[in-house]
């Protein structure tokens, strides 16, 4: 890989921008990636944590991740791949109701069907998506996963409340007081507050630290396939097209280039990341805005600085008492920071519709994000269907795509726009 020196290399030209085949010297460019592990590692380990797989086999393939999509995409789109919040849902249902292996093949399948979705969007292009899901749809879909998964946090509430809170309440502290790269880490200090607060109370157990090897290989798994969890994993398809295409769209205006023409590209190697995870027992990856943060914040764009976080990432993976460390994190600390996290995630749902101005005076966008919400959160295990499991979140997701379509479908064959029909009035409703 190739970049040119932007301006001395030292620092950056003013009113301008390190572009994505740029670079400053190398030791800038380490400092830059430093922040980048900095902004995607509270995110990256906590989906493991919470979900139960081993945090360094995930941080290697995160690192994995990110090369494979920066060679796929040319090294043009700079962007790091952490692990995928919109997975948490599915592998936490499939690891209750089969085990760790069904779950990985759940996100080998989710990855492979996102990399087809790729191969079409390269040929075709994106608008068949956006009719697919539209802005209400959307929206409704993210919302839905964030809600469903507020009853693992229960527990942690109830049986550790002081630390649970006190994380929640170091997150949302740290997102207010700090500003720059600490701003952007809040996840990150909310976890080092609420480990502290949890440590003074005795709830951490060192043992497994002692135990631990200085080095070693991170811990594979293989996965298992099973047809009856493919339904589970579905909604989160659709997430993450969402989250890739939103985040080269967010990138391509930051740097004033065009990269429309990777959207395809981007989704195939996310697809192809997130096999390549499955396969080796690590999460699901998807592009991270936590990085594009930092690129803000920077002003580098750099592909650079993203093979340096990468290839940190990988070397972490190989330092088991690293990962043991991590795995001392106590429930309370954990419950806090889902606390905040399923939250945001039901609340980016809603900023979907309210950024794409999403008319609730529409009868078939009420009763869309309605009915699929309601379901979601009311379906707190498995119905079986025949042979098929579905949880709140594919069930309130089939419920949002059948509504929505159906409605749409009735009203054009109608000859109506349903658009501009008031919605029933609260008092009228019955």
């Amino acid at each position: 890989m190739k970049w040119s020196i932007h301006g001395d290399g030292k620092s950056i030209t003013p009113g301008e921008v390190v572009a994505p085949d740029e670079r400053l010297h190398w030791p800038q460019t380490i400092s830059i990636g430093t922040q980048h592990i900095l902004a995607m590692f509270g995110s990256s380990i906590l989906v493991p944590t919470l979900t139960g797989f081993p945090v360094t086999t995930t941080l290697l393939f995160t690192g994995v991740a990110t090369i494979l999509f920066l060679l796929i995409t040319a090294n043009k789109v700079p962007s790091y791949l952490g692990s995928s919040f919109a997975l948490i849902a599915p592998v936490m249902a499939t690891m209750s109701s089969h085990d760790m292996s069904a779950a990985l093949g759940g996100i080998v399948m989710t990855g492979a069907l996102l990399f087809v979705v790729g191969l079409v969007v390269q040929k075709t292009g994106t608008g068949w998506i956006h009719a697919l899901m539209p802005p209400v749809v959307m929206g409704t879909i993210v919302a839905l996963i964030g809600l469903n998964l507020a009853g693992a946090t229960l527990e942690p509430m109830k049986q550790v409340p002081l630390t649970t809170f006190a994380t929640v309440l170091a997150v949302v502290l740290a997102t207010v007081v700090f500003k720059g790269l600490l701003g952007r880490l809040s996840i990150l200090v909310g976890l080092v507050l609420g480990y502290l607060v949890a440590l003074a109370q005795g709830q951490v157990d060192f043992a497994p630290v002692a135990d631990a090897p200085w080095f070693g290989l991170p811990e594979f798994n293989t996965p298992s396939f099973h047809l009856d969890t493919a339904l589970m994993f579905l909604p989160a398809v659709f997430v993450l097209i969402a989250e890739n295409i939103g985040h080269v769209r967010t990138v391509g205006l930051m740097t004033g280039r065009d990269l429309s023409r990777f959207n395809g590209r981007a989704l195939m190697a996310d697809g192809a990341a997130s096999v390549l995870a499955g396969l080796g027992g690590g999460s699901a990856t998807t592009t991270y805005a936590e990085n594009i943060g930092v690129m803000a914040a920077s002003r580098v764009y750099s592909t650079a600085a993203y093979w340096v976080a990468a290839i940190a990432a990988m070397a972490l993976a190989f330092l088991p008492k690293f990962g043991a460390l991590i795995g001392t994190i106590p429930a309370g600390v954990i419950g806090g920071a889902g606390i905040v996290l399923y939250g945001m995630i039901g609340i980016i749902g809603a900023r979907l519709w309210i950024e794409h101005r999403v008319d609730f005076g529409n009868p078939i966008n009420l009763m869309t994000a309605g009915v699929g919400l309601i379901i979601a959160i009311a379906v707190t295990s498995e119905i079986s269907f025949g042979q098929f499991q579905l949880g709140g979140i594919a069930l309130g997701t089939i419920a949002t795509l059948v509504v929505y379509h159906l409605m749409s479908l009735v009203a054009r064959w109608r000859g109506s726009d349903p658009a501009h029909a008031p919605a029933p009035a609260a008092g009228e409703q019955r």
